[in-house]
């Protein structure tokens, strides 16, 4: 399939909603901005199967609508013209049942987040080179995301003024403006100061202006000095997992994600992962504790009276004999 493809079947379904299905040009046109980022996101991402979309696939787009801030029914809301979209295809013998019915599955909405294991991450930060044009930023880019476990829209967000690198922490402004104190790791906070004390020609940090006043206020900026986006960082994270050889879905949200489940692995708590993640509800968290099923394992072992593998030795109370 091709993406002319897609935005050709796109305005076929357009077409049929107002001529057959007798709907508004409001409404025709809300369908068409939903759908305008599924496209956007298969560009960015270089999905072109869309007619035959699993599971995992449509994960990827839930978390690619999650990292674009949308409020929760703005989420419900693309997705179901997605489900539209594809009972046209149905109808138009473009796509079966399953993506359908894979839509209207719960198991979207519960998914297990995507989770690279510690050394993929050590791969992903080790990624941008000297050699690149924008090495120092990259990597500070990297370093920030997994030791603070942010938003996409909160990175690049980020101005200087909200990172404290002596006291090792930063502001992040979640949803809804929202203030939260992440703390900073000593690589991230070495990659930025390296990032920052370092002129543009050397890959830091660059300013659209000469002087101090019309510098911009934000920390990470591009090749022009202005804010990045959060394409832009999506882009910047496929280029260094594929050169990485690491799988093309991951994501700036998978950064997040392995944040998360490696802290919870590290053993700390829930409710300071929900704070340091800025969720507003405890069980958004609680979808990390079914990722780190090694720990589980090892916490069944050292506490359950039968936990221990099959080849330990029985307790010396003879517990394990009991019946």
């Amino acid at each position: 399939m091709s993406f002319a493809e897609l935005n050709s079947d796109i305005a076929a379904f357009r077409h049929y909603l107002q001529s057959e299905r007798g709907m508004s040009d409001n409404t025709v046109q809300a369908y068409g901005r939903d759908l305008d980022r599924f496209v956007r996101w298969c560009g960015l991402v270089r999905f072109t199967e869309y007619t035959t979309p699993t599971l995992k696939d449509l994960g990827r787009y839930l978390a690619f609508l999650h990292d674009e801030q949308l409020a929760a029914p703005s989420v419900a809301r693309h997705l179901v013209s997605l489900k539209m979209f594809y009972r046209f295809l149905r109808l138009e013998e473009r796509a079966d049942a399953a993506a359908v019915d894979l839509l209207g599955s719960p198991k979207l909405w519960e998914r297990i987040p995507q989770v690279l294991p510690p050394h993929a991450v050590e791969e992903l930060l080790n990624a941008p080179q000297p050699g690149d044009r924008f090495f120092l930023r990259d990597r500070a880019i990297l370093e920030t995301m997994y030791a603070t476990g942010c938003r996409a829209s909160e990175v690049v967000g980020l101005k200087i003024a909200d990172v404290y690198l002596d006291a090792g922490f930063l502001r992040a402004f979640g949803k809804g403006k929202k203030q939260r104190v992440v703390p900073l790791g000593r690589p991230a906070i070495a990659a930025i100061r390296a990032y920052l004390g370092e002129g543009a020609t050397t890959g830091g940090r660059q300013s659209p202006g000469s002087s101090p006043d019309e510098a911009s206020p934000n920390l990470f900026t591009s090749k022009t000095g202005r804010p990045l986006t959060r394409i832009f960082l999506w882009a910047l994270v496929k280029k260094y997992c594929k050169r990485a050889g690491l799988p093309a879905k991951v994501s700036p949200h998978t950064l997040r994600h392995s944040f998360a489940t490696h802290v919870l692995a590290g053993g700390a708590d829930l409710r300071t992962v929900q704070e340091m993640l800025g969720h507003a509800s405890i069980q958004t968290t609680q979808h990390y504790t079914h990722v780190d099923r090694d720990r589980l394992k090892a916490i069944h072992r050292q506490f359950h009276p039968r936990g221990g593998r099959p080849t330990d030795p029985p307790p010396p109370d003879g517990t394990a004999k009991a019946g």
